[in-house]
């Protein structure tokens, strides 16, 4: 002979709450990142729009320089400031726009801002593709690899950099 057992009253169980709770959270976090969004203007971003990068307040002496300067008329932020190739281009903008949000909202960015690291490589690359005619003495193997400043450097050797000397070009100051 079998004993049934009664089913009695069940103890609370984090299996039990845990389905609801992670889709509580899940639409938190989708809430919030699409209110943060919306809010920032984040599909801005996705455009090739100047004023997009004037967004944020620390970007607007950039963008006023650039509203002024003789590359107005021939090139955007996206032209300069990220690479070429779609994937690029966006994994780029993906990553600043992390890196931009995280600094400001942690207060701990540079002002005046400052181009560092790949995005100084990427827009040492811009120059040299744009005005090759100009550039085609100055040889791939100076490119640098590394940033430091804004002094370019590949190993030790210190590399011709077209914003060393060029540091406010596409940012006209007065």
């Amino acid at each position: 002979m079998s004993v049934s057992r009664k089913p009695h009253a069940s103890r609370p169980t984090i299996q039990r709450y845990l389905l609801p709770l992670t889709a509580v959270l899940i639409g938190a976090a989708i809430g919030i990142g699409s209110f943060t969004f919306v809010y920032a203007r984040g599909y801005s971003y996705l455009t090739d729009d100047p004023a997009a990068c004037a967004n944020c307040h620390i970007m607007e002496p950039q963008y006023t320089g650039w509203v002024k300067s003789s590359h107005r008329n021939v090139a955007v932020c996206n032209d300069c400031h990220t690479p070429p190739e779609f994937v690029g281009k966006y994994v780029t903008k993906a990553n600043n726009g992390f890196w931009h949000a995280f600094y400001f909202t942690t207060n701990t960015f540079h002002e005046p801002i400052q181009i560092r690291g790949r995005n100084l490589t990427v827009t040492e690359g811009a120059c040299r593709n744009c005005h090759t005619s100009l550039t085609e003495s100055i040889h791939a193997e100076v490119v640098p690899r590394f940033a430091t400043g804004n002094a370019l450097r590949e190993g030790s050797e210190e590399a011709l950099v077209c914003t060393r000397c060029h540091s406010d070009v596409g940012h006209w100051t007065p």
